[in-house]
């Protein structure tokens, strides 16, 4: 007895989203420690290249205080997960990165994948939480490559958009007003 091999895309979506997750505050308060602590953006080897990424990023900790959100997101990846992805996740490992892109420099991030150091933990899925009404800025394009042409994804404030780490994906350049965002990545065993 055979057995019917399925493709891959028809097994695994290429991203998802999950809307209305997080309240104003919570919002406002992740905006507020996305514009403190700020420093330079860096790639790869702790490498500045702002031909690549202009922005600037503070990191939030999976404290007490912070221990609502990082529950709320975790509630949201693993129901997208099971629902869409089905990877084999361990944790969110890493502290979530808040980024700052603004119109003063042209602020972006350029083709890149999500996928971390070598001897880090296999980074499975990237998750993006919009933090800052689309109204308030223009260009800051979240964008996925997932055949020839880029694919921009929804912008809506609280928008918690979920792609597989090894996707190609980039953040167009910023032309008015500031685009806030938070960054998570979620673990898990080296895929085989």
């Amino acid at each position: 007895m055979g057995r019917t091999l399925v493709p891959y895309a028809e097994k695994v979506e290429l991203f998802a989203w999950w809307e209305d997750g997080f309240t104003l505050e919570e919002l406002d308060y992740l905006q507020n420690i996305a514009m403190n602590n700020k420093q330079a953006a860096l790639i790869g080897n702790n490498q500045n290249n702002p031909e690549h990424r202009v922005s600037e990023v503070s990191w939030l900790q999976d404290e007490k205080e912070n221990i609502q959100i990082f529950n709320k997101l975790s509630h949201i990846v693993s129901s997208l997960n099971s629902q869409f992805f089905r990877f084999n996740l361990n944790c969110l490992s890493e502290a979530a990165q808040l980024t700052n892109y603004s119109e003063h420099n042209q602020g972006k991030y350029d083709w890149h994948l999500d996928s971390g150091k070598s001897d880090s933990p296999c980074r499975k899925l990237s998750l993006v939480l919009q933090l800052t009404n689309p109204d308030n800025y223009e260009g800051g394009e979240l964008q996925i490559l997932t055949s020839k042409d880029p694919q921009s994804l929804p912008k809506k404030r609280g928008l918690v958009t979920v792609f597989p780490s090894h996707t190609l994906h980039r953040v167009t350049p910023v032309t008015k007003g500031t685009r806030q965002s938070m960054v998570l990545w979620v673990t898990g065993e080296p895929f085989r």
